[in-house]
């Protein structure tokens, strides 16, 4: 015995855009070289937010530690 899926056709010409989005005085590719750049996201636990409560101080904590993980991993790389 086969089994029937019901499909759902969707006309193209059909709006099925939510009335709350208003999109009439939005400007095409207006962030697109933005986007091209690229984004880093990283997600934080949260039971270190307390310490990390925005980008800022992350920012000023990797800037901190960078040299000494460049330091180690100069040395892990030369010791290869």
């Amino acid at each position: 015995m086969k089994k029937v899926i019901n499909q759902i056709h969707v006309s193209s010409e059909r709006d099925t855009m939510r009335k709350e989005y208003d999109f009439s005085g939005a400007v095409r590719g207006v962030t697109a070289s933005r986007y091209a750049q690229g984004t880093n996201v990283v997600v934080i636990d949260p039971e270190i937010l307390d310490v990390f409560p925005d980008a800022l101080a992350v920012n000023e904590i990797l800037r901190a530690l960078a040299p000494v993980m460049r330091q180690k991993y100069s040395i892990v790389v030369h010791s290869i």
